[in-house]
């Protein structure tokens, strides 16, 4: 079977893409952009779920509109260390399952 080779060009860019499934995912590469900081995404996205994105987001477009900042990444870095811990989302744990051991699950019976 012959492929098209513009097809086979549009699968390799495609690859490339990446995906958002969560809203802390796009906050955190939106972040990213307003900061001029695409390299530390990853960084902005895991502050973007375990922080609140209307601050976060506040906080990113003044730093953004600011000109006297060279540094926006660092800067921003900054003031969300001095947040205080009301800013942060609550952490939610899931429950522990407790699991048998292995050996009363699968118990052999003696005759």
């Amino acid at each position: 079977m012959a492929l098209d080779k513009n097809y086979l060009e549009t699968l390799r860019k495609r690859s490339k893409q990446g995906h958002i499934y969560r809203k802390y995912q796009l906050t955190g590469l939106m972040l990213a952009d307003l900061l001029r900081d695409r390299p530390h995404k990853a960084i902005y996205i895991r502050l973007a779920k375990n922080y609140d994105e209307g601050e976060l987001m506040g906080i990113a477009k003044e730093i953004s509109q600011n000109k006297n900042i060279i540094n926006r990444g660092a800067y921003f870095m900054k003031i969300v260390q001095s947040l205080p811990k009301s800013v942060r989302k609550p952490i939610v744990k899931k429950p522990k399952i407790q699991k048998k051991k292995q050996k009363e699950l699968f118990k052999w019976k003696k005759k």
